[in-house]
């Protein structure tokens, strides 16, 4: 069937809903048709829709994470939840909240911040990413340390499954463990098991004082910052984050180019300036420190979320911009980032960082088309070697279909092939986007 006479038949069933066609985009995952419904019941009404015209559907939200995965240029439609937001129930005093799944992130924190809450994720981009999209992603940043990631966050799902049922997984209270989490199935499985309609999350109430210790190692002594790291975390210290920045990340963000780790403290003022206090005696020699106070703490992750590749913002030149996303053992972190430096002898630009506490780095590549894949083949390749992995959050589609952007099928995948041939036999929510090209 032609777009024209789909677009037709979807105007016949869907009068007053807003529709576009959709010309081919470079990064892939998108739709012939996109569809913007505002109700649940209208997005049950288009999958049943594709299910009776055996059509596959493209699920998005605000589009960051478009780059990240999928081996289909162009899906039939694209479903999108732009428009389908807003909050469902917040539990003030209970510190938990239900939003439908096209809420924008950074507009829900800033209803939070009303009410001294939030949600205690920071995933790149917030103000363009949506709740459904960092949960179907499993998204976070570095206060993963303090704060976990999604699947932490998670206490509810409401979401729609390919045969047009509505299922509930969890529930809306914080203490909830009968049974199997059957939320962990559904966060960071890309839309391809069933569409987010409403996430329950759980609150932390807003710190009452923050700072960021920026400790910078200008003579790249690795074996230092490991010493440093390995004191540090066996101390009674709480930080929310321990982001280990590579010199050429800290130089833009700092100024500085030198290793630098940014150790983030979050809690009453005593207890910050207190720990402020315990770094700055553990400081090693040849080591320079600063401390930057609230506001300033503030506008450095303000800049830090939007380092990375963003799907909904293209670049203007015509280089290539990537992202792999590599967990290794905490402290292997350090190996990582200083491999990843050692990469840019492929003439391409390379800014990373990563946890020395929970041990996932960020790597962002951006030069000419080859070498950037040649740099993302060799980081995968270093992640083994490490018994870890490596999975490229963000590629133009055109690469994708040229290298494993999943790192391969691990041991359990046949348990994956099962659930999705069990739940969506037609594959037909976002087909191939997922490990092994679920």
């Amino acid at each position: 069937m032609h777009t024209a006479q789909v677009v037709e038949e979807l105007n016949a069933l869907f009068p007053h809903m807003h529709k576009e066609e959709q010309e081919a985009h470079p990064l892939g995952n998108g739709g012939d048709v996109a569809l913007f419904p505002q109700t649940e019941e209208e997005i049950r009404n288009i999958v049943n829709y594709a299910r009776e015209k055996k059509k596959t559907l493209a699920i998005i939200g605000g589009g960051t994470k478009r780059g990240f995965g999928g081996l289909v240029e162009r899906n039939d439609l694209l479903l999108s939840l732009a428009n389908y937001r807003g909050i469902v129930e917040h539990a003030v005093a209970d510190m938990v909240i239900t939003v439908k799944a096209g809420t924008n992130f950074q507009q829900l924190q800033h209803y939070l911040a009303e009410y001294r809450q939030k949600i205690a994720l920071d995933p790149a981009w917030p103000q363009f990413a949506t709740i459904g999209g960092v949960i179907a992603a499993n998204d976070s940043g570095p206060k993963r340390l303090g704060y976990g990631s999604a699947r932490d966050s998670v206490i509810g799902l409401r979401l729609i499954y390919p045969d047009g049922t509505v299922i509930r997984t969890g529930g809306k209270v914080v203490k909830n463990v009968a049974g199997y989490d059957m939320n962990k199935l559904f966060v960071g499985s890309m839309g391809t098991l069933g569409i987010l309609s409403e996430v329950t999350l759980k609150l932390r109430p807003l710190p009452k004082y923050e700072s960021l210790v920026l400790l910078a190692f200008p003579t790249g002594d690795t074996d230092t910052i490991r010493s440093f790291a390995v004191q540090f975390l066996d101390s009674m210290m709480e930080p929310v984050c321990l982001e280990l920045l590579t010199p050429s990340l800290a130089e833009q963000l700092t100024g500085t180019r030198a290793y630098t780790l940014a150790i983030g403290f979050e809690d009453v003022e005593s207890a910050v300036h207190y720990q402020e206090a315990f770094v700055q005696r553990m400081q090693p020699p040849h080591t320079t420190m600063t401390i930057l106070p609230p506001q300033e703490a503030q506008t450095f992750w303000q800049t830090f979320y939007q380092m990375a590749p963003n799907g909904a913002v293209l670049p203007a030149d015509e280089e290539v911009e990537a992202a792999v996303k590599i967990g290794v053992v905490n402290l292997d972190a350090i190996s990582v980032l200083r491999e990843s430096e050692l990469l840019q002898a492929l003439n391409v630009d390379i800014r990373a960082h990563g946890g020395l506490g929970h041990g996932l780095c960020r790597v962002y590549l951006k030069g000419a088309a080859q070498s950037v894949v040649s740099a993302i083949k060799q980081l995968q390749t270093m992640a083994k070697q490490r018994k870890g992995y490596a999975v490229v959050t963000h590629l133009p589609f055109s690469f994708r279909q040229t290298i494993d952007v999943w790192g391969g099928k691990p041991s359990y995948f046949f348990l994956l092939e099962g659930i999705k041939t069990k739940i969506d036999p037609q594959r037909m929510f976002n087909d191939q986007r997922f490990v092994g090209g679920i």
